[in-house]
């Protein structure tokens, strides 16, 4: 159960190569790519300074001392932000996590931002949701198309994944592969970790998914959907979105 707290802190996933933004990314990380003339990491930090968030970790890898540079040179945006150093191994979502854990408050919830998500979520409410309600992980979920959807019961709890375009389904339950009533719901990127879950990483690897750990996870704990109504987000992974994140930050103006 997620408690109300003071402290407000966030995760931003920044280590990522970014193959698909090649040759962009041949001579700077994904998180200054710059979109709207700054960024992705600015337009990501200052959407978590607006919802009131004072704490963000960093995860670094791919040109890891430009982004600490950067972050330098802008003095953090009056923010404490520190560096979750991953240079030596990139270690995948559930990993970076796991690998930050001394860097946050033991007792306060943690948003998990891709530094490659633009959205209109409204991030104040969607963290406060995850404090108030009794949930030990709060993912954005939202119906658009996709291959991969993840699986929820009627009251929005995690119970599965499924790849559409294989058939493989994953779950700690044997009935989730014939119960046709279940939800299919599309990931963001976006979701509130409690520290709760900490001491269940202790027995994973160093560099394993976050969507792996949560459909373990399930079965013990509640892990939850959160369906955002007029979600309009935007994936800045391939060079074809480039545009199309130009023009969702003109016509969202999001901060």
């Amino acid at each position: 159960m997620m408690e109300e707290t003071a402290v407000r802190q966030a995760m931003i996933f920044a280590a990522g190569l970014g193959t698909r933004l090649k040759p962009l990314t041949d001579t700077m990380p994904k998180a200054l790519v710059s979109i709207g003339g700054e960024p992705l990491i600015k337009h990501v930090i200052l959407r978590l300074k607006e919802a009131g968030f004072q704490r963000i970790v960093v995860n670094v890898h791919h040109f890891a001392q430009q982004i600490i540079d950067y972050l330098e040179e802008n003095d953090h945006f009056g923010l404490d932000i520190r560096i979750s150093d991953e240079t030596e191994q990139l270690l995948e979502t559930g990993g970076g996590i796991k690998k930050a854990r001394e860097l946050f408050d033991p007792h306060s919830p943690i948003l998990i931002h891709n530094v490659d998500i633009l959205s209109n979520m409204d991030l104040t409410a969607f963290y406060d949701q995850a404090v108030t309600s009794e949930t030990d992980a709060l993912l954005l979920v939202s119906k658009r198309n996709t291959k991969r959807y993840l699986l929820f019961d009627e009251e929005k709890q995690l119970v599965g994944w499924t790849n559409l375009a294989t058939g493989e389904v994953k779950s700690p339950h044997d009935w989730v592969r014939n119960d046709g009533s279940l939800q299919m719901l599309a990931f963001s990127g976006i979701h509130v970790f409690n520290p709760s879950l900490f001491p269940l990483m202790d027995q994973w690897p160093d560099r394993f998914p976050i969507i792996d750990f949560y459909l373990h996870a399930c079965a013990t704990y509640s892990i939850t959907g959160f369906e955002a109504e007029h979600l309009h987000m935007i994936d800045v992974g391939k060079l074809d979105s480039l545009q199309q994140a130009e023009e969702f930050l003109v016509s969202e103006n999001p901060y």
